[in-house]
C-alpha cells in the first residue's frame, strides 16, 4: 500500500463540498461540463496569430488572427484599447459593452450601420492557436468601419467633448491604414505579394547561412528553407531579418553537401579554407558537373521534405534515399535543438 496523500487548502475544501452535493446536482455539473467542452470544440478556431505578434499602426498594438475559415480577426479587447476606450471595471470583459453603448449613443449612432452594429453586438468566438481558451473578436474590417463612423461624427459636430480622444484615435488609425493599404496594393497589382516573403527570406539566409554556402545561395530553392523551417518548428517566413538560426549551416552542410558525392563537403571544406582570405569558398564545384548535380539532390530533398512531418521523420526518410557519405560528419540530434 502506498503512502496516502493528505488533501488539504482549497483542494480539501473542494473535496468537502463535492461530498454534499446530490448524485443529481453532480450529474448536472458533469453535463454542463461535457455540454461546454463540445461546444468549444465546435467554435472556429485561430491557425495564425498570438498576443506576441499583434498589428502595429503608430504607437497601436492589436493582437490579431486568421481563423481556419480564413477570416481575419481582431481581438476584442485589442480593439476597444486602439480605439482609446477603457474596457470598463471590469476588464475580462473585454470592454464589449463599453463598445457598443459607445456606438448605439446619441452622437455616434446616426453613422452606424445596422450589420455593423450586429457584428458589434455579436463578437466571433473562436480558440487560440495555441489553445489558450476561447478568444472573442471581430471581422478586422470592421475597425475601419468604426473609424468611418466616429470621424463622420465629429465632422458633424455631434461627439461629447470627452469623447474627442477617440475621434483623435480613429484619426492615427486611418492614416496608418492608408499608408498600409497602398503598399499592399501595389504588391498586389504588381504580383510582388507572392515574392515578398521569399525575398525577406533570401535577405535573411544571406546573413546566416554558413559562409561556404553562400555563393549557392540562389541555387537552393525557396521551398528547400521554408520546409527547413516548417520541419524545425520554426515560424516561416521569419519575422525578423536580424534572427539567425545558428545551427542552419551545420543543417545543410549534413542534408546536402555530406550527401552529394563522397568526399565533396571535405573537399570543399578544405578547399575554403585555403581559399578564406581571398574571399572565394564554395567556387570548387565544377559547373558542368557539380552544380547540376546539386540541383539534382536539393529537388530530391525538397520532395522529400514536402513528404515529411516531422524533422526525425525527414531525416528517416533522407537517410533511406540519401545516406551521408563517411560516417565522420554525424550530428546528434541533442545539438540540433531549436534554441530556446
Amino acid at each position: 500500500m502506498g503512502k496516502q496523500i493528505e488533501v488539504t487548502g482549497r483542494a480539501k475544501g473542494g473535496k468537502a463540498r463535492a461530498a454534499k452535493l446530490t448524485p443529481e446536482r453532480r450529474k448536472e455539473i458533469a453535463v454542463k461540463a461535457a455540454t461546454a467542452k463540445a461546444e468549444m470544440a465546435k467554435l472556429p478556431k485561430a491557425t495564425h496569430g498570438d498576443n506576441d505578434h499583434p498589428l502595429r499602426i503608430g504607437d497601436v498594438e492589436i493582437p490579431c488572427y486568421v481563423l481556419d475559415d480564413g477570416t481575419r480577426v481582431l481581438s476584442q479587447r485589442g480593439l476597444v484599447s486602439g480605439l482609446g476606450m477603457s474596457r470598463g471595471s471590469n476588464p475580462r470583459a473585454g470592454g464589449g459593452d463599453r463598445l457598443v453603448n459607445f456606438l448605439v449613443g446619441k452622437g455616434v449612432s446616426p453613422f452606424i450601420s445596422n450589420d455593423l452594429l450586429a457584428a458589434i453586438q455579436n463578437p466571433i468566438r473562436f480558440t487560440s492557436p495555441h489553445g489558450g481558451g476561447v478568444v472573442f473578436g471581430y471581422p478586422a474590417t470592421i475597425l475601419a468601419d468604426i473609424c468611418d463612423a466616429v470621424l463622420a461624427a465629429r465632422r458633424a459636430g455631434v461627439l461629447q467633448r470627452q469623447q474627442q480622444h477617440i475621434a483623435d484615435q480613429c484619426e492615427i488609425l486611418v492614416r496608418g491604414f492608408a499608408r498600409v493599404g497602398i503598399i499592399a496594393l501595389v504588391d498586389e497589382a504588381t504580383g510582388y505579394q507572392k515574392d515578398r516573403a521569399r525575398n525577406a527570406l533570401a535577405q535573411i539566409l544571406e546573413a546566416f547561412v554558413a559562409k561556404e554556402l553562400q555563393p549557392y545561395i540562389r541555387t537552393f530553392p525557396a521551398d528547400f528553407y521554408e520546409h527547413l523551417f516548417r520541419l524545425r518548428g520554426l515560424p516561416y517566413p521569419p519575422e525578423s531579418a536580424q534572427y539567425r538560426p545558428q545551427y542552419f549551416g551545420k543543417l545543410t552542410n549534413d542534408i546536402v553537401y555530406a550527401r552529394l558525392a563522397p568526399g565533396v563537403l571535405k573537399e570543399l571544406k578544405g578547399q575554403a579554407a585555403k581559399d578564406e582570405k581571398k574571399g572565394k569558398l564554395h567556387q570548387r564545384l565544377t559547373t558542368d558537373f557539380g552544380h547540376p548535380k546539386l540541383r539534382e539532390h536539393l529537388a530530391s530533398v525538397v520532395t522529400i521534405m514536402k513528404l515529411s512531418g516531422t524533422y526525425p521523420d525527414f531525416m528517416t526518410k533522407l537517410r533511406t534515399i540519401h545516406p551521408r557519405y563517411g560516417d565522420s560528419f554525424e550530428i546528434p540530434f541533442d545539438e540540433l535543438e531549436t534554441p530556446a
